[in-house]
């Protein structure tokens, strides 16, 4: 909607831009035009109106001239940069108390683009963006919140029960596995923030030559436990002597997390397959399937989001901030990554580097 705002007088403003100014320089112009208009019929003039006759006239019809000449560019300032500065003001104003619904709307109605149009329209992409901001920080400080309290909660009500008399020894290491569990959780949750926070202000990484087929065989033998435990059918198919410039520390971030979630969302007796193959002179392709429980289009599109899971039913094993920072790795290292899901037969996490 237009916006209607009364803004208050502004005590800082202590100058204004004086009419004489333009009157004296549309009087000048005007009786340069008059003058040299005379000068072509003087003669006939002469002889109708005389000498002062013809002062006099030209003065009035000058002065005249120089009115209305202002009054016109009076009014042209008026509607095509005072009024828009106003509304921009207000607007600004608005949005400083924190209100991001402000937008004004476009003042030409020709459907063309001067430079307060253009000052307009970056206004309102600005509020635009200023209050998704807004809004992504209300959800991570929510979402944090939530992530937080509820394993404090669980460490709270099993220490209670602790205190009781009347336990087993085996409800008693139950309980002690339970706040174990629940302090691990929370101390990966506040690592993994703080270790975000870090990324998403980082602008410089530092790149180095390395192998790329042994750092993927090194991460791959970390999870041998988690494949053993559920019986995991793992095929790899690595290229051998792949070298690449970039931040080794970085991408294990990038396959731990795509090693954890492929063993997270397959079920016992799955398959997960890794391969990497070179791509071009000097990179490569790297990929992470498995034939878990998949997910639909709308999953797929909020997978990176922050603190995002889409399988409810595996929150306990993680906080939703895993794939986040692989895509900030992937953004920080200029690479891409795609994925192809489809519920019940599992997700393909492709890495181009």
């Amino acid at each position: 909607m237009k916006i209607s705002y009364e803004e208050p007088k502004d005590l800082r403003i202590d100058a204004k831009r004086p009419i004489w100014r333009e009157f004296f320089m549309v009087f000048v112009v005007q009786t340069v035009c008059v003058f040299a208009g005379i000068g072509l019929y003087q003669n006939h003039a002469l002889s109708t109106l005389g000498n002062w006759g013809i002062y006099v006239a030209l003065i009035l019809n000058t002065i005249f001239l120089a009115a209305v000449s202002m009054l016109f560019t009076k009014i042209n300032y008026r509607m095509t940069f005072s009024k828009p500065i106003q509304e921009l003001r207000g607007a600004a104003r608005r949005v400083a108390g924190g209100d991001f619904t402000v937008r004004i709307l476009p003042q030409r109605g020709d459907g063309k683009r001067d430079e307060m149009e253009v000052l307009i329209e970056d206004f309102n992409i600005m509020v635009t963006e200023l209050a998704a901001n807004e809004t992504l920080k209300s959800d991570f400080i929510a979402n944090v919140s939530h992530e937080i309290k509820t394993p404090i909660a669980i460490i709270q009500n099993y220490a209670q029960m602790l205190e009781s008399q009347h336990l087993t020894e085996q409800e008693k290491k139950e309980y002690i596995h339970t706040i174990v569990e629940s302090s691990e959780r929370l101390s990966g949750l506040v690592q993994n923030i703080l270790r975000l926070n870090k990324m998403e202000s980082q602008a410089i990484v530092e790149k180095e030559r390395f192998c790329l087929d042994e750092q993927l065989a090194e991460c791959i033998i970390a999870f041998d436990e988690p494949f053993d435990e559920k019986e995991l059918e793992v095929n790899i198919d690595l290229d051998e002597g792949v070298y690449i410039v970039s931040d080794e520390s970085l991408l294990s971030i990038v396959w731990n997390n795509l090693l954890s979630n492929a063993i997270k969302y397959t079920q016992e007796g799955g398959t997960i397959d890794i391969s990497m193959k070179k791509y071009g002179e000097n990179g490569a392709l790297v990929s992470v399937k498995d034939n878990g429980c998949g997910m639909s289009e709308e999953v797929v599109r909020r997978i990176f989001d922050k603190f995002y899971q889409g399988d409810t039913s595996h929150t306990s094993k993680g906080n939703g901030l895993g794939l986040a920072m692989v895509k900030r790795v992937v953004e920080l290292l200029d690479a891409k990554i795609s994925v192809e899901s489809e519920p019940g037969k599992g997700s393909t996490f492709t890495v181009e580097l």
